[in-house]
């Protein structure tokens, strides 16, 4: 057999060049946005207090609330599938957990437990009925948007005769569990700041002295920590690798011994996960649950991943990419407040950016499938 070693190229062996593979990765978009956003409003709102202390700890708040939602938007649309039912998810487990605890008398940390436990159920119940009637995802979670979102409302109302319950902060002193979700951290080093002069202070009444920013809340926390995990999972074990697969090709997938089915049902679980947290952290800062909370949080959700490169027909995507898209939209909508723009625009920039992002991942589909 003749020596080819040293001979010329394989031509199965396509060359790519550095920039076409910059083009292709998930991320691309999320990088060149913020970057973008930033240098937007440093110049029209850089005197605004956007960027002081207060500032920045509102965006970030925001973003945070934008990124637990889209982490778990991100690994269910990777691995092929929508969940239109997280908005409505969000506003049902707060529902559900102040009524175990105000009106149930439940301890507050079992009333928790419980919310999620029983949300996580109805993600497996989504999951399954995708996959044992092979409904689009997208049907199966919209006809759950609508049963959660009247079950919300007439739960509220059946118990309270309104749709706003109260009282969750007194039942939270004491507990063990509230602090996990509505309590911070940091705080030493929040003061320390505020003695250097790096953070300001107030300059009257009983808090003189003190920091605006009294600690890092655990909202944020729990964003930061639930990307960590799922990009952690998603590039470092063979459970990513699975989430990729499922949602290239399942056909393929289940060819070479993938659990397509397991995974996808486990990534709806994921899903309604997220949106408990996020709905736990909301009810532990407000002290109540509405019932009308987490309106259109699942489109907003879904357009964060997008941003990030994740591409709709599922196989491609990345946390970090979505994580940039959830900072993207804290930015601006707060931006938009600072510039004392109208609050209505925001909906204009969702609409725009959407659009952008889904004829910039056409094209990178097309650069990764070779189609014309």
């Amino acid at each position: 057999m003749p020596d080819t070693s040293h001979g010329a190229p394989d031509e199965r062996i396509k060359a790519v060049s550095s920039f076409r593979r910059a083009l292709i990765r998930p991320e691309l978009g999320g990088i060149c946005g913020t970057i973008l956003v930033f240098l937007f409003f440093g110049m029209i709102a850089h005197d605004s207090g956007m960027f002081a202390s207060e500032g920045v700890m509102n965006w970030t708040v925001v973003s945070a609330q934008f990124m637990i939602i889209a982490v778990g938007a991100c690994l269910l649309m990777i691995a092929g599938e929508f969940d239109l039912s997280v908005g409505s998810m969000i506003g049902f487990s707060g529902t559900v957990m102040a009524i175990l605890a105000v009106h149930m008398g439940w301890p507050l940390w079992m009333a928790i437990l419980f919310t999620f436990a029983f949300c996580i159920a109805i993600g497996a119940l989504n999951g399954w009925l995708v996959i044992r009637t092979g409904l689009p995802s997208f049907i199966v979670t919209l006809a759950f948007l609508y049963i959660l979102r009247g079950l919300t409302i007439w739960g509220s109302v059946y118990f309270t005769r309104q749709t706003i319950i109260g009282g969750v902060a007194e039942k939270a002193q004491g507990d063990w569990l509230a602090p996990i979700f509505g309590g911070k951290v940091l705080t030493g080093l929040f003061q320390w700041m505020a003695e250097q002069g790096w953070i300001a202070t107030f300059s009257r009444g009983s808090r003189a002295g003190q920091p605006v920013i009294e600690g890092l809340p655990m909202l944020v926390v729990w964003a930061i920590g639930l990307v960590i995990v799922a990009h952690l999972l998603l590039t470092r074990t063979k459970f990513g690798n699975w989430i990729y697969a499922s949602g290239g090709d399942a056909q393929a997938a289940r060819y070479v011994g993938v659990p397509v089915d397991r995974v996808k049902i486990l990534m709806f679980m994921f899903s309604a996960f997220c949106a408990t947290v996020f709905a736990t952290c909301q009810v532990m800062e407000f002290g109540s649950a509405s019932a009308d909370r987490g309106l259109l949080k699942e489109f907003e959700a879904i357009i964060c991943v997008v941003i990030g490169g994740a591409l709709l027909t599922g196989g491609y995507g990345s946390v970090i990419g979505a994580a940039l898209g959830a900072i993207i939209f804290g930015v601006v909508q707060q931006g938009l407040f600072f510039a004392n723009a109208e609050s209505s625009l925001f909906r204009v920039f969702l609409g725009a950016i959407l659009l952008m992002a889904v004829i910039m991942n056409t094209y990178i589909r097309r650069i990764i499938t070779g189609e014309r």
